[in-house]
């Protein structure tokens, strides 16, 4: 597998912070490629994106300048969502990305098809926006079925299901820049998520959900817009 020099390098920085082996390479690009259409989306290389179900099929990721840019469609009734395979049990994903406005930002969003037990297989997520990351343990939390099913329903919420929330959200204040590139790192160990930033660790979050067995699917989740370059993903186990 050929990396990209730039996500070497941004790996080498982000591996400047006590976190050390990223573990095996199984996934990575660059973006430095041509659509076959210009039409609908085209991402190519594996990648696959909701745009035909919740934004009436309307364009809205864009492989420009080598890298990819993702912008929600006026018609979208859900967030922007680019899929790619990534199975892993503990691993880690780096990428570089763009945020141009204070209103946009970029989630990482970690899920599962097969599991039954949480909506839309989502297991956790980590989000960066120009103001704080944010880590969300999914799984034993807001996404749990009955949860979800009860907060739609607006029920209101058993006082185990209100337990069940404590402690599975955590946001940290961070300032990033608009308008520059960062280096983002996102690591999986057992029940415990972390973010980088820039090589710097920003927080990170101990929760149960984050150490299901299987991470199969990673989303990139842009409720806005967001560029996004030289995606990495590793195994460690």
């Amino acid at each position: 597998m050929n990396w990209p020099a730039s996500l070497v390098a941004g790996a080498a920085l982000a591996l400047a912070t006590p976190e050390a082996d990223l573990g095996k390479p199984i996934f990575s690009d660059d973006f430095d490629r041509n659509e076959a259409q210009e039409q609908a989306d085209d991402p190519g290389n594996g990648w696959g994106t909701n745009s035909k179900s919740r934004a009436k099929g309307d364009k809205q990721v864009d492989l420009r300048d080598g890298a990819m840019h993702i912008r929600i469609s006026p018609r979208a009734d859900h967030a922007v969502s680019v899929t790619h395979p990534a199975e892993f049990t503990d691993g880690a994903v780096a990428l570089r990305f763009m945020l141009e406005d204070e209103r946009d930002s970029l989630g990482l969003d970690f899920a599962d098809l097969q599991c039954q037990e949480v909506h839309a297989g989502h297991l956790f997520l980590a989000r960066v926006s120009p103001r704080d990351v944010q880590l969300i343990d999914h799984k034993t939390g807001g996404m749990r079925n009955d949860i979800r099913e009860a907060r739609a329903a607006k029920r209101t919420l058993t006082a185990e299901q209100r337990q069940a929330l404590v402690g599975k959200t955590k946001t940290s204040a961070l300032r990033t820049e608009t308008g520059k590139w960062h280096d983002l790192l996102v690591t999986i160990r057992g029940d415990e998520l972390s973010i980088s930033v820039d090589g710097r660790l920003a927080t990170s979050l101990q929760s149960p959900g984050i150490a299901h067995p299987t991470k199969r699917l990673l989303r990139l989740s842009v409720p806005r817009n967001a560029i996004v370059d030289d995606v990495g993903v590793w195994r460690k186990r």
